[in-house]
């Protein structure tokens, strides 16, 4: 549409608040905005010169306008949000997130259940929810089975069917699970009450679920049933355990949420915390494409809209780094500059950029777009490649560090699933080994890996990588047999230059085709492993926590160390050294200190 095109109809638009609606020659719909004056807004397009390629793109395609009054600013907000999440126009900021989140439904029916589900259905039931993490639902439900004892049976417990006595308590009963309503053993009040601790569970709230036990406990001990006493305490020390791993800011803080932006081109990273009485009980990060140079106040409006609204958020205070536009005229904006707010929005950046840097790691990786069954397909290629008994669904890979052959440390990454586990990362600080002995590392940092895990009972992987050739395969080999997990876990080993693989006893190696996707991700987990045992590495240089022989040297600073090091690579290499060689690099002063010091430190013959 030209600027005379429209000058034609700009009068029939009207000045009220309202969205409007961009349309092309085939009717699609391009674009929704809003306006406190929709005739002011919509006629900006077509009066100013354009910064913006695609602004300019958008004006050339529009065929037909329509708009629709609302009473407010705020109704205008609410309805360009809900065209925009239901028609998706192609120039309007797109949010990426076509995940189905879990709920946990409570039935509408007699002693209603309790159950997970993706489904949401107009059935009257209550869902709580959505919860971004399938594996947290049930840890939840979990947690509640435990604490809380509700009916899992699908019977239909109308009271006419259990005074005709038509059920019979279950095992779950005899286990403490339920209190067996199926027989009237417990009543309909009790039972709803137990339905309210669940829902402030869920809902962050452990406080009054936590008094609920201890005034039990306490009836209880009055009227001397310890052993029932004693029952309540374990759940009591269960629940003070559980709530010690959310993130407590303030307990006094109440319900909020809080957001922050992460923008990189045409790209932006949005973080969302929810927050209940202090503890956080939800954290999503979404991705988001601009279409016309919106600002980031405009991106991080639509983000909270959406977030809120796909999480059923009914916090009455939101925290942003920004001002941004709200739903609602009852809910307080805060921008904070110190104190326990400023604390959860600085937490919020950090999860932000952790998953910025994390999703360009996994670019690298080429991991970030691939669907499930493909790195299935991965996996099983790998088990038949390497001849495994199971499919390597849990993949851990060793390498070893040293700094100019000297002060050894060594890193463990994980994989499962073809995706790197960043909770089981594990840094080793070599404690028995003296001076860049790989093999003896690798031996040290292997039994201490695994005969952690066999003290913790946890899983072995399938597949242990080591990076380095035969003899550090060797040398691992002997740690898995001192600890009897010979035949448990099998160990390959990665020879640093040909990219061969080894296995122990073998005397030919494996060498997969450079471009084969086992190859790759085999590449990708050793750079992985690489990169961490680096940092870590780097870290403890900066950190001091490595010490030599020339430190305990008086008038040898760090800086003469560091310039020694950096030119003869090793304490050994110092030594042997010619005086003349010494002096140049730090002068004929401090090269008498270093030798007599040196000659100080020599053991008496």
């Amino acid at each position: 549409m030209t600027q005379q095109e429209f000058s034609k109809i700009a009068h029939t638009i009207p000045l009220q608040p309202g969205i409007y609606k961009y349309y092309d020659t085939a009717g699609g719909l391009l674009y929704v905005g809003k306006a406190k004056s929709l005739r002011k807004r919509v006629s900006s397009y077509f009066s100013k010169s354009y910064t913006s390629y695609k602004t300019h793109e958008l004006v050339q395609r529009i065929s037909k306008i329509e708009f629709t009054i609302v009473n407010n600013e705020q109704d205008a907000f609410l309805l360009e949000n809900s065209l925009i999440k239901n028609f998706q126009p192609i120039f309007n900021i797109n949010l990426k997130d076509d995940k189905t989140y879990p709920f946990i439904v409570l039935k509408k029916e007699a002693f209603p259940r309790v159950f997970f589900t993706r489904r949401k259905i107009n059935d009257g039931s209550q869902y709580l929810g959505p919860f971004t993490s399938v594996g947290k639902v049930r840890e939840l439900l979990d947690f509640i089975k435990q604490n809380i004892p509700l009916r899992t049976c699908k019977l239909n417990l109308t009271q006419n069917n259990i005074d005709k006595k038509k059920f019979k308590v279950c095992l779950e009963y005899h286990l403490g699970n339920c209190k067996g309503p199926c027989e009237g053993l417990q009543s309909l009040e009790d039972y709803d009450e137990g339905l309210e601790r669940v829902r402030s569970i869920l809902k962050g709230n452990l406080s009054p679920v936590i008094q609920h036990f201890k005034t039990e406990m306490q009836v209880l001990v009055q009227n001397m049933e310890f052993e029932k006493a004693e029952i309540i305490k374990k759940k009591l020390e269960y629940l003070q355990e559980y709530k010690s791993k959310s993130a407590i800011v303030n307990e006094r803080m109440g319900t909020v949420d809080v957001f922050s932006i992460i923008e990189e081109g045409e790209t932006a990273y949005v973080n969302y915390l929810s927050v209940n009485n202090g503890a956080i009980v939800l954290t999503k990060t979404v991705i988001l494409t601009k279409k016309l140079d919106e600002t980031p106040g405009e991106v991080l409006t639509l983000a909270v809209a959406q977030l809120r609204e796909t999480f059923n958020s009914e916090a009455k205070e939101i925290i942003t780094p920004i001002p941004i536009e709200t739903a609602s005229p009852d809910v307080v904006l805060t921008i904070p500059r110190a104190g326990d707010k400023k604390k959860l929005l600085e937490l919020s950046e950090k999860n932000v950029d952790y998953f910025k840097e994390d999703l360009k790691r996994k670019k690298l990786l080429h991991l970030e777009d691939k669907p499930a069954d493909e790195i299935k397909n991965v996996l099983v290629q790998m088990q038949d490649d390497l001849h495994l008994t199971d499919i390597p669904r849990h993949i851990e890979c060793f390498d070893n560090s040293n700094f100019q052959g000297s002060y050894p440390v060594s890193a463990m990454v994980c994989f499962k699933n073809g995706m790197p586990s960043k909770n089981d990362y594990r840094r080793f600080n070599v404690k028995t080994v003296v001076g860049a002995n790989d093999f003896a590392t690798m031996k040290e940092v292997v039994y201490r890996r695994y005969k952690r895990l066999i003290e913790e009972q946890q899983t072995f992987p399938q597949l242990i990588i080591i990076d380095g050739g035969k003899g550090q395969l060797s040398a691992a080999m002997e740690s898995i047999i001192e600890l009897e997990l010979t035949g448990r876990v099998t160990l390959v080993g990665l020879a640093k230059n040909e990219e061969e693989l080894f296995f122990y006893g073998d005397s030919e190696s494996i060498k997969l085709p450079w471009d084969s996707e086992s190859l790759k991700l085999i590449r990708r987990i050793r750079d992985e492993v690489h990169r961490f045992g680096i940092t870590f590495h780097r870290n403890q240089r900066s950190k001091g926590s490595f010490k030599n022989e020339l430190e305990d040297i008086p008038g040898i600073g760090k800086s003469t160390i560091d310039t020694l090091l950096k030119k003869f690579r090793s304490v050994k290499k110092i030594k042997e050294a010619p005086v003349e060689e010494l002096e140049a690099t730090i002068g004929k002063s401090k090269t008498s200190i270093l030798l007599e010091g040196l000659q100080k430190t020599q053991p008496e013959t």
